[in-house]
């Protein structure tokens, strides 16, 4: 839940009075009520909200079929280059079914159908499997948590099915020109059977693609990690026919646990979809914060802030907000949220010296500035009184408190603006305000 604060960015010696009463010789009052002078000064308006240190980038590569690690080239903490071999595996399960889509392949011909086939209803038959299988595969991938791999996993079926359908409306056309007496048994089955080889093909390529996955390599500059997080596509890839699998393009989205990094090793067992090593870029790290909605709409690019880790208290580290999302997201108090990243630079501790570089998933408190106002008119709020709509203060004119309506901008703990009402100069009541009375006398030295 982020929170509206207003800080002073200076307290000039005029405004240090106000606060204190001390560089105008302004001393402690009877009944513990202090006299200030009213001052400019400069005040941020302050949104401070919860977030996330983030990499630029992380990858999560994972066995694409059932089998045991053959070898594992890194280990925890390894930097590792882009391309760079991480991790073999070993499955015959995958070179098997390589084996058997590219049979299945050479198998597809055409020729005369055996007596009685009815080559329409053949093709509605396989017509009628491809749609369920699709359907299918688009109910299960709705389910995927991850929308970037959501998006890309539909587009591939949507892909697959546009390629069958073509496919399968030729076929059709072939078998309606054959039952017209306009075509020929073996044009038919040639149409059929290029339906079939776009199956079949599919299932090839795919069975392909996960025998060369069985090679993990490094998508990009990073730090390597064994193991890692589950996978977000569950078993999608196991509810489709066979031959649909391929066509989904779906090799590499399965339903794999998390992976500890103890039980990643060779000669290890290791099921289809587990995670294997997870890479990632700590090239450039960025902040992701929690905006509550009150305030996510006085968040914009380029408002800059500044980050307190929860793990170097003391240090600070300045950022700039790069983007602002759309998508709401429930708070575990039960509003709305929106997610805002920001640019992270070095830091600094409390000393001065430059402060360690943080790690990716540490929590941190950012103060995102998102209004600066120079020269205001400020006053302490304890100086401030509200009773219903109106927020005075006490002006000490002629040795006696007056009170005055005040209008005010930014509040804070420790400074309200003061649009209208009060001038630079006069002399208020900064402490006790509320035990002070219309017409009491107060000694102003």
């Amino acid at each position: 839940m982020a929170v509206r604060r207003y800080l002073p960015l200076v307290l000039p010696c005029a405004l240090v009075a106000v606060l204190l009463g001390s560089c105008d010789g302004g001393g402690e009052q009877p009944d513990r009520v202090r006299v200030g002078t009213v001052a400019r000064g400069d005040v941020a308006e302050v949104v401070e909200a919860p977030g996330t240190v983030t990499p630029r980038a992380t990858a999560t590569l994972r066995a694409p079929a059932a089998g045991t690690i053959e070898r594992l080239h890194v280990t925890d903490g390894d930097r590792v280059r882009e391309g760079q071999v991480l991790a073999v595996i070993d499955s015959p399960a995958a070179r098997e079914q390589l084996r058997q889509a590219r049979e299945a392949d050479a198998d597809v011909t055409a020729g005369a159908p055996p007596a009685g086939v009815d080559l329409a209803g053949f093709q509605r038959d396989a017509e009628e499997i491809a749609r369920r299988g699709f359907g299918t595969a688009r109910r299960a991938t709705r389910q995927i948590p991850d929308p970037e791999v959501r998006a890309r996993v539909l587009a591939d079926i949507a892909e697959a099915e546009a390629r069958y359908a073509t496919a399968a409306a030729a076929a059709r056309a072939a078998v309606a020109r054959l039952n017209a007496g306009l075509g020929s048994v073996s044009s038919a089955m040639t149409s059929i059977t290029a339906a079939q080889r776009v199956q079949t093909g599919a299932a090839v390529r795919a069975a392909e693609r996960t025998v060369r996955g069985l090679t993990l390599r490094a998508p990009f500059d990073g730090v390597a990690g064994l193991g890692g997080p589950a996978a977000g596509a569950g078993d999608l890839a196991d509810r489709l026919p066979q031959q649909l699998q391929g066509q989904a393009g779906l090799g590499g989205f399965g339903g794999g646990g998390p992976t500890d990094a103890a039980s990643v090793a060779v000669g290890a067992p290791i099921g289809a979809d587990a995670a294997v090593v997870t890479v990632t870029d700590v090239s450039r790290l960025t902040l992701t914060a929690e905006v509550d909605e009150t305030d996510i709409l006085q968040i914009r690019p380029g408002v800059t802030a500044e980050a307190e880790l929860d793990a170097l208290p003391g240090a600070t580290y300045p950022a700039e907000v790069t983007g602002v999302g759309v998508t709401p997201r429930e708070s575990a108090s039960g509003g709305v949220t929106y997610k805002v990243t920001l640019r992270l630079d070095r830091g600094a501790d409390t000393a001065g010296r430059p402060a360690p570089w943080p790690k990716p998933g540490m929590s941190a408190v950012i103060d995102l500035r998102i209004r600066e106002v120079t020269g205001a008119v400020a006053v302490p709020s304890s100086a401030v009184l509200t009773s219903g709509r109106d927020s005075t203060v006490w002006v000490v004119a002629g040795g006696r408190a007056q009170r005055r309506v005040v209008r005010l901008g930014a509040q804070g703990d420790a400074v309200v603006e003061v649009t209208s009402g009060l001038w630079v100069g006069e002399r208020i009541v900064v402490r006790g305000a509320g035990s002070v009375r219309q017409g009491q006398e107060i000694p102003d030295p």
